[in-house]
């Protein structure tokens, strides 16, 4: 892929420190960067230079974050622009408002920037499929995102929709442990008539899939009281 092709990534961020750990990071992924410190510099930026991912700050000088979010959404020109919210802000009546104003994803401050880049990925993979890699991989299973395909040691996995959403989001993030709650969000969508119940419904169906008869432990891992997990230690 040649560099004027390579995904373009804006970055609003007013911390310098925080700016150059998320510069540094987008930038040895490969991707184009390109900054900015407040949300007016944002605005302009988006209009001028149209980036294919906005990693974006709720707590900004002048324009917040949100109404950043706010406004760039409520644009036809922008509207499918992907925006990850980044933020110190945890509560979950804060991560409903960032959802509900449009935001795409959430990251909650202090972040593995290695799930953040993660997360870049994930968003371009579905707004921008040909800029980023369409395999998956974690040890002997692999998921094409392309041809809808997924290999467990050698042998072809057969997965519904529901299952292939989930077993990508575990692949984008191997070892991560998922919150029930952030599965529903997305897998299904904040706006999904669907309770906590069909999460493990489905998550269950998904290890069922993956077990393999010689391996006594199974990929997908519970954590109690907490979600799932992939990884090898189940």
């Amino acid at each position: 892929m040649s560099k004027a092709t390579q995904p373009l990534v804006l970055i609003v961020e007013d911390e310098p420190d925080q700016l150059e750990v998320l510069s540094y990071n987008i930038s040895s992924e490969g991707f184009r960067l390109v900054t900015a410190k407040d949300g007016d510099e944002a605005l302009l930026i988006v209009e001028e230079q149209r980036p294919d991912v906005i990693i974006l700050d709720w707590m900004l000088p002048n324009v917040s974050g949100i109404e950043v979010c706010r406004q760039l959404k409520s644009r036809s020109t922008t509207r499918s622009t992907p925006i990850l919210m980044l933020t110190a802000r945890g509560d979950e009546t804060d991560r409903v408002r960032g959802l509900e104003t449009g935001a795409d994803d959430y990251v909650v401050k202090p972040y593995s920037v290695n799930e953040l880049v993660a997360r870049v990925r994930g968003l371009l993979r579905r707004s921008r499929p040909a800029s980023v890699d369409q395999t998956l991989s974690y040890g002997e299973l692999h998921m094409d995102l392309v041809q809808h395909k997924v290999v467990l040691a050698g042998t072809r996995v057969k997965l519904g929709p529901t299952e292939f959403r989930l077993l990508t989001t575990f692949l984008e993030n191997p070892g991560r442990v998922w919150e029930r709650e952030q599965l529903l969000d997305r897998v299904w969508g904040h706006d999904a008539d669907v309770d906590l119940r069909t999460v493990d419904v489905h998550v269950g169906r998904l290890r069922k899939a993956l077990q393999v008869p010689e391996q006594r432990s199974s990929l997908i891992r519970t954590v109690r009281g907490v979600g799932y997990s992939l990884d090898s230690e189940g």
